[in-house]
Order: C-alpha cells, then sequence, then structure tokens
C-alpha cells in the first residue's frame, strides 16, 4: 500500500513518509494476526486455558512490518511481470521467506539473551511445536497475498492512483 515520495524529497518528508507506513503495515497485520490470535484464544479457553497476548501481537506485528519495509527496501520480489497473479505471489513468497529468515534470527536471539541455547531457542519453533510453526507459515502467506495484491495493482494502475480510488474518492468510470 506504499505511496509516492518525491525523488527529491527532504529527510523529513521520507521519514514521515516511512512513518506512515510502518503504522499502516502494523494496523493492517495486527488486525489480521489478531483475528488468528482470537480463534486460538477462543480454542484454549474452550479448553480451560487463559491465552491474551495482546500486547506481544501489537510488538510483533511492528517487528514483521519493520521487516517487511527493509524487504521492500532491498527490492525484494520485483521484476516480474506478466499477470499481476504473478508479481503478486512472487512478492508474497519472497517476502515470507524474508520473514521466516528473520523470525528464525530474532528466536535465536531472544533465547540468548534469556540465556537458552540457539538450538533451545530454534528447537521451540521446529520441535513439539513445527505444525504450529508451518501453519503460522501458511497464515503468514494469507495476509501477504492481499496487501501484494493490493501494492502490484497500486503499481498497474499508477502509483497512488488505488489508494485514492480506496480512500479518497473513485474516480468515475468512463463508458466504453
Amino acid at each position: 500500500m506504499a505511496t509516492e515520495t518525491p525523488a527529491k524529497a527532504t529527510l523529513q518528508q521520507r521519514a514521515t513518509h516511512e512513518i506512515k507506513e510502518l503504522l499502516i503495515l502494523t494496523a493492517y497485520l495486527y488486525v489480521t494476526l489478531g483475528a488468528v490470535i482470537a480463534v486460538k484464544a477462543a480454542v484454549l479457553h474452550t479448553a480451560g486455558i487463559e491465552f491474551a497476548p495482546w500486547g506481544l501481537a501489537i510488538v510483533k506485528a511492528l517487528v514483521l512490518a519493520k521487516f517487511i519495509l527493509v524487504g521492500d527496501a532491498m527490492k525484494i520480489g520485483e521484476g516480474h511481470t506478466g499477470p499481476l497473479i504473478w508479481p503478486t505471489l512472487h512478492k508474497a513468497v519472497g517476502f515470507l521467506l524474508l520473514l521466516v529468515i528473520l523470525t528464525i534470527i530474532e528466536e535465536a536471539i531472544v533465547g540468548l539473551l534469556h540465556h537458552r541455547s540457539i538450538g533451545n531457542s530454534l528447537g521451540d519453533l521446529f520441535g513439539a511445536r513445527l505444525e504450529e510453526t508451518l501453519a503460522g507459515y501458511l497464515i503468514m502467506l494469507l495476509v501477504l497475498v492481499p496487501y501484494f495484491a493490493f501494492q502490484v495493482l497500486d503499481d498497474a494502475l499508477g502509483k497512488g492512483r488505488l489508494v485514492r480510488m480506496f480512500f479518497i474518492e473513485r474516480e468515475p468510470m468512463t463508458p466504453k
């Protein structure tokens, strides 16, 4: 959902743009991941287990949003042409791989900060919780596809046009 910043933008304009992008992406991730957390909390509640990591969800959304913006700066998934489905899937899968790698690194660092070995930290992701981890990655792919579909469609229509059509004013349709 990136909006165009002028090529000669000042540092303050670029910083404002980046913060705006970070906040929009964080909100999107928090809402989508929050829905998954709500389902998980409901299922665990029926089993008598209390689970409500809402504060953790916003931090996770913020970290993932920052990772995505870093990947955007690295131009991950750029350069694909053809029908819009292909650049959308290319970007979604590329960013999913980036998020998987960065999440693994994050888990290892958090484990080290808590005086746990890297193997022990990653064992939480890939050991007994492997199915949960893989399901989480599948959900993340399903979250990324609409986000990048919006971006790819916006690029195809002309940067910023789709955002204007969605949130400001839809342009009148011209008869064929």
